[in-house]
C-alpha cells in the first residue's frame, strides 16, 4: 500500500517554530506542518505577522501552513496576501477550534450551524484570494449533521483540501472520533480529503485507514505530542522494534536500522526534550515563562513512560527552571519509556 501523508496538527502555545524546528532535527515521518492559528489581522503588514513563528527564515520545515481563526473576509484575505509575500503557497481556515470562548462567537466550528454565513465567507474568499486555501473543521458543533449542507457550500469552491476531525465542537476531545461517519462523508467531498483524529498507535492507524479508504492523508495530533516517534513508526514500523535493542532482527531490518538510525527510544527522547527546552530558553531570553509551553508539551508527553501521572504530578507543580530541569533527568532516569 502506498505510504501514507502525514500531518502535525497545530496547537496553540504547543507546536510553535521552536516546537516544529526542533521536532524536524529529531524526529521523522512528518510531511506538513501547520501554524497554531493568527487572529486579529486587522491591517497591513500587522504587527503579529511579523514574528519568527511565521518568517520563513525561522522555519526550518520544508512545508509550513500559516492558519489563521477568522469570520472575516476581509481579514483573511489581508493574512493570505502578507503570506503571500513571505513566500506561502497555501493558507489553512481554521473552522475546527471547539473551545466554548471561540465558538460562541460564531467562529472555529462555532461557526459549522452557518451555511450561509459560510458561504458568504467563502464566496468573498475565492473572488479574490491568489493562492491555495484550505479548511480543517469538525463534523458540526451541535450535531454531526450540521456538515452535511455545510459540504454542499465546500463543493462549490475549489479548496485544496478539507481536514476533518470527525467529533462535534460541543464533545471537545471527550469520546471517540466517528471514524465510520467520515468514511460515510467520503463520497460526498469533492476536495482532497484529510483524516484527523484519534491516531494514537500504529495499530490504531492501520484501523482507521482501512475503514477510511482511498483516504491516505492523514494529521496527527494529541498521539503525536505523546508519541513523538508515532509518525516514523507509522512509516518504519521496525525502528519501534529496533530502539529497543531487539535481540534477533533480520537482514532487512539490520538495513533499515542503518538507513534511518534508530538508537534507543529514551536517548532520542530525552535529547529531544532537552533541546527543545533549551531552544525555547534561548528564544525567552532565560525566562522561567518558558515552562508553560513545555508543561504543555508534558501534558501529553507523559503518556511516553510508566507511571505518567506521577511524572505529570511532579512536572505541574514547578515554577523555577533548575527545578524542572532536576524534575527532567530524574523522569529519564527513574522511569520507563514505554
Amino acid at each position: 500500500m502506498e505510504s501514507p501523508t502525514l500531518s502535525l496538527g497545530p496547537f496553540q502555545g504547543i507546536t510553535d517554530a521552536p516546537f516544529r524546528n526542533v521536532f524536524k532535527k529529531h524526529f521523522g515521518g512528518i510531511d506538513k506542518f501547520y501554524t497554531p492559528f493568527f487572529t486579529g489581522i486587522q491591517k497591513d503588514h500587522a504587527k503579529n505577522l511579523q514574528v519568527e513563528e511565521i518568517d520563513p527564515r525561522f522555519n526550518d520545515v520544508e512545508i509550513l501552513t500559516p492558519q489563521i481563526l477568522s469570520t472575516d473576509a476581509e481579514e483573511i484575505l489581508r493574512f493570505a496576501s502578507q503570506c503571500k509575500k513571505l513566500g506561502y503557497k497555501e493558507i489553512n481556515l481554521n473552522m475546527g477550534c471547539p473551545f466554548p470562548r471561540v465558538a460562541n462567537k460564531k467562529r472555529g466550528c462555532g461557526l459549522l450551524p452557518y451555511p450561509e454565513k459560510i458561504d458568504a465567507l467563502l464566496g468573498t474568499v475565492f473572488e479574490r484570494i491568489e493562492m491555495k486555501f484550505s479548511i480543517k473543521c469538525r463534523l458540526g458543533y451541535f450535531n454531526p449533521d450540521e456538515i452535511i449542507p455545510v459540504i454542499d457550500i465546500f463543493n462549490r469552491y475549489p479548496l485544496s483540501e478539507l481536514i476533518i476531525h470527525p467529533r462535534i465542537g460541543k464533545q471537545l476531545y471527550k469520546g471517540e472520533a466517528d471514524v465510520q461517519r467520515f468514511a460515510e462523508l467520503i463520497p460526498l467531498i469533492k476536495a482532497p480529503l484529510v483524516y484527523n483524529g484519534d491516531i494514537v498507535s500504529v495499530e490504531s492507524f492501520k484501523r482507521i485507514r482501512e475503514q477510511v479508504q482511498p483516504v491516505n492523508e492523514f494529521m496527527l495530533g494529541r498521539g503525536l505530542l505523546a508519541n513523538p516517534f508515532l509518525a516514523e513508526e507509522i512509516k518504519h514500523p521496525l525502528c519501534g522494534t529496533l530502539s529497543e535493542g531487539a535481540s534477533s532482527i533480520d537482514t532487512d531490518a539490520i538495513e533499515l536500522a542503518s538507513l534511518t538510525g534508530c538508537p534507543k527510544k529514551s536517548e532520542r527522547l530525552h535529547t529531544y526534550v532537552v533541546d527543545l527546552y533549551e531552544d525555547r530558553l534561548r528564544h525567552a531570553g532565560g525566562s522561567p515563562k518558558v515552562l508553560g509551553r513545555m508543561k504543555e508539551l508534558w501534558s501529553y508527553l507523559m503518556y511516553s513512560f510508566d507511571e505518567s501521572q506521577d511524572i505529570w504530578r511532579k512536572i505541574k507543580k514547578i515554577n523555577a527552571l533548575k527545578d524542572y530541569e532536576e524534575a527532567v533527568e530524574s523522569v529519564f532516569r527513574e522511569h520507563q519509556v514505554i
